[in-house]
């Protein structure tokens, strides 16, 4: 790479190595994850992205969401269907289908469905990471609109325990 006096920095060859990822929520191989009774399904991963990001579609059945915490990373909302109740640094603030959130790193957050309904959600994580978390968290389901596997007090609690291990090595704190 070279500079250019007048452009500045020369943008970068293309990677050869790398290819054109196109995601369904329903092809075949994709992975479709039941956290806390959410359905998550990792549509592009941050190993097809030299982990720059990942995308994750999230479906979030009316009263679901995660717990408060925190994380070294930004995490962006898209809301598709439903109305989301996001509370941030302690403030809530519902959030209805169609627009965006941008949650900056480091800062206290959580998500709840206000709906009534069951909603949707696009997620997006820079850099990467959060998808293998929920890999290592979840329980793998058949689909995106598979029922939530029927666990018990004590694999509930182990499924939480699990989470809360995990955390930092996600760059994660549960609050």
């Amino acid at each position: 790479m070279t500079t250019d006096e007048h452009t500045g920095p020369a943008i970068p060859d293309d990677d050869l190595t790398r290819s054109l990822t196109v995601a369904h929520p329903d092809a075949p191989g994709t992975t479709h994850l039941s956290i806390a009774g959410n359905t998550y399904t990792v549509l592009i991963t941050g190993e097809q992205t030299n982990g720059q990001y990942c995308l994750i579609d999230m479906r979030v059945p009316d009263g679901g969401g995660p717990p408060p915490h925190r994380h070294d990373f930004e995490e962006m909302f898209t809301v598709l269907e439903g109305e989301i109740e996001f509370t941030f640094r302690g403030e809530k603030r519902v959030v209805k289908a169609g627009s965006a959130v941008n949650v900056p790193a480091n800062a206290p957050h959580n998500f709840r469905n206000v709906s009534g309904a069951p909603a949707r959600m696009l997620c997006v994580c820079v850099p990467a990471g959060q998808d293998e978390f929920f890999r290592r968290v979840g329980d793998e389901v058949a689909s995106k609109d598979a029922p939530p596997p029927q666990l018990t007090d004590d694999e509930l609690a182990e499924r939480g325990q699990r989470a809360i291990a995990l955390a930092p090595e996600y760059r994660t704190e549960m609050l």
